[in-house]
Formats: C-alpha cells, sequence, structure tokens
C-alpha cells in the first residue's frame, strides 16, 4: 500500500525540518563556550537524532501494508 503524495510531502517536510534542527545544534556544541553549553547542545543533538528516528519509524508503520493471516496449502 503505496502511503498518499499529501502522507510523503508531511514526512518529506517533517524530515528537512529536523535536519535543519540538527545542524544548528551540532553547530552550538561545537562552538560552545563553555562545557554546561556543549552538554545542553549535545542534549539538542541527541533528542533530534531521537525525533529523526521516531519519524522514520513512524513512516514505516504507515507504509507497511498490515500483515496477512499465513495461508497454509493442504
Amino acid at each position: 500500500m503505496d502511503e498518499a503524495p499529501t502522507l510523503r510531502l508531511l514526512f518529506h517536510r517533517l524530515n528537512n525540518q529536523l535536519g535543519i534542527i540538527l545542524a544548528h545544534a551540532e553547530l552550538l556544541e561545537a562552538k560552545a563556550p563553555d562545557q554546561a553549553s556543549r552538554t545542553r547542545a549535545a542534549q539538542l543533538v541527541s533528542s533530534t537524532l531521537d525525533a529523526m528516528s521516531t519519524a522514520k519509524e513512524i513512516r514505516s508503520e504507515v507504509s507497511d501494508p498490515p500483515i496477512a493471516a499465513a495461508k497454509t496449502e493442504s
């Protein structure tokens, strides 16, 4: 079962937005002036990666067909 074009577009937009957040978080982490700021930025990086993974899982669940009951031949 193919997901609707609108749904594909939404996932594409979400991944683009998360990618931008990730890039900024990594930049903050790299340029942080102190350890506390680096730790906060690292948490942003980690959380963004988790969000990207969750979006991928949701897309997989939405686009995969339901599991059909196995037929046995007599």
